[in-house]
């Protein structure tokens, strides 16, 4: 009588068992999974800039090292941002069966549900072309100063704080942080590829001394130019280049300088500091 009364009770025991260990087993596989796709992104992230590090500067042999490490960086951190996403979406698929859902009707579900909203999806696919462009022409990458026109008209300019398929985001001069999809860029003007050239316009009085003033600006330039700070920018010493107008006041001289990628800027303020305070010294006023 007790035993009849102890086989439900083992019966129960042993489903308990069973679900149990299934569960574990299911568990486990789980935690298979995203520990394997876990280590997959990690050998990404370990793999990736090595590799990159050498094809792109076997490719940029002669670039100056800024733009090698700009375009390092960038390629880096976006084929690192897309393959772990790649691989963290198949790595859902992959355990939906552990939770009863069959991938497969759902992938299926998916790929009508990417018809019905393909038109919809346009400028996506838009987007992610023309950010594929960008990245393997070189167009640009983090920490350049750009200028870009959109399709509609709108005007941009500051400096590439991140980059990935979709969509560029700059900061401008005022701390604003613009974010621009590819697809809406019509023109992108690189101001820091290469080298960058710098121009100023000095005004002095009409009667000034010209002879004076051109030899003010050309030692200031030398000066500059020769300095082991600032002068490590320059790549074509400062000069006065030539009258740039002539009206019955003043007279504007023009002032030109070659330097590396984005020091235009620092150089040229110094520049003017410099001349004004030269001019002034030789008597030759600047003209307000």
């Amino acid at each position: 009588m007790v035993e009849l009364l102890l086989i439900p009770l083992i019966a129960i025991d042993i489903n308990v068992d069973a679900a149990l260990d299934e569960v574990l087993r299911g568990g486990g596989r789980i935690l298979l999974v995203f520990l394997l796709a876990l280590i997959a992104v990690k050998l990404i992230q370990r793999l990736v800039t090595p590799l990159l590090r050498v094809a792109i500067r076997e490719q940029m042999t002669g670039e100056p090292e800024i733009e090698v490490m700009r375009r390092i960086e960038t390629l880096s951190d976006v084929i690192y941002r897309t393959t772990a996403a790649v691989i963290a979406i198949v790595a859902v698929v992959t355990v939906l069966p552990e939770f009863g859902i069959n991938a497969g009707p759902l992938i299926a579900g998916l790929g009508l549900v990417g018809l019905a909203v393909g038109f919809g999806a346009q400028n996506i696919v838009r987007d992610v072309i023309n950010g594929i462009e960008i990245l393997m022409e070189n167009q640009y990458g983090r920490g350049d100063s750009v200028r870009m026109r959109s399709v509609t008209g709108g005007l941009y300019a500051g400096v590439v704080e991140d980059i990935n398929l979709r969509r560029t985001v700059l900061r401008d001069a005022d701390g604003a942080v613009h974010s621009i999809s590819h697809g809406s860029i019509e023109v992108a003007t690189n101001l820091t590829r290469g080298s960058s050239g710098l121009s100023l316009t000095i005004t002095v009085a009409y009667s000034a001394d010209l002879d004076k003033v051109f030899e003010v600006i050309d030692k200031v330039g030398q000066e500059v130019a020769s300095e082991p700070g600032l002068g490590a920018s320059i790549r074509q010493v400062p000069r006065a280049s030539g009258v740039e107008s002539v009206d019955q006041a003043s007279v504007a001289v023009r002032v030109e300088a070659v330097t590396e990628p984005g020091a235009q800027w620092r150089v040229a303020s110094e520049l003017r500091r410099r001349i004004k305070v030269a001019l002034d010294a030789a008597g030759v006023g600047v003209r307000d």
